[in-house]
């Protein structure tokens, strides 16, 4: 498999990546454990090294399957996560409290067997809480060495200037397909613009 480097922030990963939330979480029947952690194993074999997974998918679970599943060849691989959710039960919403993405990344590093997050994404922005200061919980948690990488998910193009010049993103995750389009407006055009994945 070919690799390529995400973004200007300096992470190489595999060109195809591997999106978790299906194993355990999302659209249909309860699939058995056993057979999803060999097909994280396969993906690897295969030489997919960039797997993605979220608090929220289970929630919490998803993570637990995959951190026991890439154990053997963690350091082998690119892991990346997205927290930023103030989780109740089974419901939801975005919060980006210093101390809720503290938990949320603090959770993770448990859940998935790991001391470090190659990309940890915020999940959703949070309306309540300035870009900016989650950037500076970004840039702590990085000097701390918990993540290596940071990005954001489903994020306008002002916002993502906005967390860029606080801390650089290597990557930002959205909906893009044939039925969904409105990132070629202004999305796309900022991340090539700044370089960013």
């Amino acid at each position: 498999m070919n690799k390529r480097t995400l973004g200007s922030q300096g992470l190489v990963t595999s060109e195809l990546g591997f999106g978790c939330m299906g194993l355990n979480h999302h659209r249909g029947p309860v699939k058995d454990r056993n057979e999803m952690m060999k097909v994280v194993r396969h993906a690897f074999d295969a030489g997919v090294t960039m797997f993605d997974t979220a608090e929220v998918y289970g929630p919490y679970t998803n993570e637990e399957l995959v951190g026991e599943a890439i154990q053997t060849f963690r350091k082998e691989i690119q892991l990346a996560t997205k927290g930023g959710f103030n989780i109740k039960g089974n419901s939801y919403y975005p919060e980006s409290k210093k101390e809720t993405l503290r938990n949320s990344l603090e959770g993770s590093l448990k859940r998935l067997g790991t001391d470090y997050i190659d990309l940890y994404y915020i999940h959703r922005v949070d309306p309540n809480i300035p870009i900016e200061e989650v950037a500076q919980t970004m840039q702590e948690f990085k000097k701390e060495g918990k993540i290596l990488q940071w990005g954001l998910s489903e994020a306008s193009a002002e916002t993502i200037r906005r967390a860029h010049h606080v801390e650089p993103l290597a990557a930002v995750q959205s909906e893009y397909s044939i039925w969904w389009r409105e990132l070629e407006k202004e999305v796309i055009p900022t991340l090539e613009e700044l370089k960013i994945g």
